[in-house]
C-alpha cells in the first residue's frame, strides 16, 4: 500500500509544527533555555499552577521525563513545587522568582520566531490560517478513541 504524505494534511501540520520547535529551540540556546524548559515556564504562566502529572498531559511526554526537567529547572528557581491545598500528597508546579527575566526572553523569541514564520502572510492569511487548524484540532478532539483491536498491528512469519 503506497501513502501520498505531500497530500496529507497531518504531513504538513507535523512538519510546519517541527519546523517551528527547532527554531524556537535554536533562539532559546544561547540563553540557555531548552525548548522543553520553555513549555513549562508557558503552560505554567498560562495556565497557573499544574501537577506534575496535568503538565506532562499538556506537554505530550511522559511523567519521568518531565521530572528531569522540573529539578533542574527548580535548581535554577525557574519553578517551585508547593504543597496542593486539597490534598497535601499532591504538589503542585508554580512559577520561581527567576522565571520572569527568563519569560521576557521567550516572549521577544516567540514573536520573532511568529513573524518569521508567518512571512509573506496577510493578515486575513494568518487569521484564516489559525481558524483552519482551530477547526482540525476540533474535528481531531471529538474522535472516539480508537478501539484496542485496530492499534494492534501483527506480524505473520513468511511461510
Amino acid at each position: 500500500m503506497q501513502y501520498d504524505f505531500h497530500a496529507s494534511t497531518g504531513y504538513w501540520v507535523c512538519l510546519a509544527a517541527q519546523h517551528f520547535q527547532q527554531r524556537i529551540d535554536a533562539e532559546l540556546r544561547p540563553f540557555g533555555i531548552t525548548f522543553r524548559q520553555f513549555q513549562v515556564i508557558a503552560w505554567l504562566k498560562v495556565d497557573g499552577p499544574l501537577t506534575q502529572s496535568e503538565l506532562a498531559r499538556r506537554m505530550f511526554i511522559e511523567k519521568p521525563t518531565l521530572s528531569g526537567i522540573m529539578n533542574r529547572m527548580e535548581a535554577m528557581n525557574w519553578i517551585r513545587r508547593a504543597s496542593c491545598v486539597q490534598d497535601r500528597r499532591k504538589k503542585h508546579l508554580e512559577i520561581g522568582p527567576a522565571a520572569e527575566p527568563v519569560w521576557e526572553k521567550i516572549c521577544a523569541i516567540l514573536t520573532r520566531v511568529r513573524e518569521q514564520a508567518v512571512q509573506g502572510l496577510s493578515a486575513d492569511e494568518v487569521s484564516q490560517l489559525h481558524s483552519l487548524l482551530g477547526r482540525v484540532q476540533v474535528n481531531l478532539d471529538s474522535l472516539p478513541a480508537p478501539s484496542p483491536s485496530l492499534q494492534t498491528f501483527t506480524t505473520s512469519s513468511p511461510s
